[in-house]
């Protein structure tokens, strides 16, 4: 994996962090108090009720779980879409109608940045497929192990952010640099999802809104450049064959 790959896919996630805070800050906090928690049973044999409590230790302990689970989960799926992507890649070497295929998906991959850059905003239909995907989720945390599995299952959520640093890990040659590509993404990201718990409430209103259009557009920019990266190379490529130079 190239050196601006590893850097767009930790940018992506850095500059995307207000993005992140908006979209799941909410949902992130909800899981770390959800997994800090502890039923104190000797209430419910009194019949007085639930009683939580979450201390600070506690409640570290089930972020970074929660975490560890993402980046797991994140690097695992990096590690699909870029062994997906080389072998489709060696089916349009090996396939001459295949080529054109490849060159749209390159072209659909700038379509899906250039979209970020303009609109600031993931697509509506991804928003309410997240909602969906975070109500049958919600429950799970609370459970043993939870936690982590909360993480691990976190690649799961629709999310325009997260399909674009796939697609960046797609084109990194292979699955193991496809891993990294999504954990350096996950590191970055979980920067502002770390916070998020302390922040969320202070980072309301329009002065968030403009860090979130402001991230989101940057992650397309660099999604954008990406993609734009692959087309030359595949420009390049055929136009080596062309010349007799490769």
């Amino acid at each position: 994996m190239s050196i601006t790959l590893a850097a767009t896919a930790l940018l992506m996630g850095l500059a995307g962090g207000p993005h992140c805070v908006a979209m799941c800050g909410a949902a992130c906090a909800g899981i770390t108090r959800a997994g800090s928690a502890r039923i104190d049973t000797s209430q419910l044999r009194g019949g007085g009720g639930v009683q939580l409590v979450a201390g600070d230790v506690r409640t570290s302990s089930a972020m970074w779980s929660f975490q560890f689970g993402r980046l797991a989960s994140y690097a695992a799926a990096g590690a699909v879409a870029a062994a997906a992507v080389q072998s489709f890649a060696w089916l349009a070497t090996q396939t001459a109608a295949l080529r054109p295929v490849w060159t749209l998906f390159h072209l659909a991959v700038l379509a899906w940045a250039l979209m970020l850059v303009v609109q600031a905003r993931q697509p509506m239909w991804v928003s309410a497929a997240g909602r969906n995907v975070w109500r049958r989720v919600r429950p799970l945390a609370t459970t043993r192990g939870g936690v982590f599995a909360t993480g691990a299952l976190w690649s799961l959520m629709p999310c325009g952010l997260l399909y674009s640093a796939l697609l960046v890990a797609s084109l990194s040659g292979g699955p193991l640099q496809g891993a990294l590509a999504m954990a350096l993404f996950a590191i970055g990201s979980s920067v502002s999802l770390v916070l998020a718990p302390r922040l969320f409430d202070k980072l309301k209103g329009v002065g968030n809104k403009l860090r979130q259009d402001a991230g989101t557009r940057v992650a397309g920019l660099l999604l954008a450049l990406a993609a734009a990266w692959g087309l030359w190379m595949d420009l390049a490529d055929r136009i080596a064959i062309w010349c007799g130079l490769a």
